[in-house]
């Protein structure tokens, strides 16, 4: 069977909307320096979106301190608004998390998070804007 061919000019157009650093995170499965990232700290009271598509993703409420350095919930605002795929990259198995609608890499997801759910979705701040409440950012 035929390998698929990228869609070029949707690639230029991701190309276009974002940063550099965006673009490799998003569409080329990238993971930015922990403790780089704009959100591993940010304490705004609000939603966090895809960077792509502007999806509402996780809640702050369930944005926690992991250590990692990159910004960790322990639960998705709704499980249909991402995907989980199986990553099996580095010699390892791991949890994907990308973006339903627009199939932008977000992160990984791990189960050693906090209660409730015992979850870590390990997101990279490259993945995400934030709306604060009231729209304000």
């Amino acid at each position: 069977m035929a390998k698929a061919m990228p869609d070029t000019t949707r690639d230029a157009e991701w190309k276009g909307k974002l940063t550099e650093e965006q673009y490799e995170v998003t569409r080329c499965s990238a993971t930015e320096r922990p403790f780089s990232g704009k959100y591993w700290n940010h304490k705004g009271v609000g939603m966090y979106k895809c960077v792509c598509c502007g999806a509402g993703l996780f809640k702050s409420d369930t944005k926690f301190d992991s250590g990692t350095g990159w910004p960790s919930f322990w639960e998705s605002v709704d499980k249909t608004k991402i995907k989980e795929v199986v990553d099996r990259a580095y010699g390892m198995e791991r949890t994907e998390v990308r973006c339903a609608a627009c199939d932008a890499h977000l992160g990984h997801l791990f189960d050693d998070g906090p209660t409730p759910t015992g979850q870590r979705y390990c997101i990279n701040s490259a993945s995400l804007d934030f709306e604060g409440k009231g729209g304000k950012p």
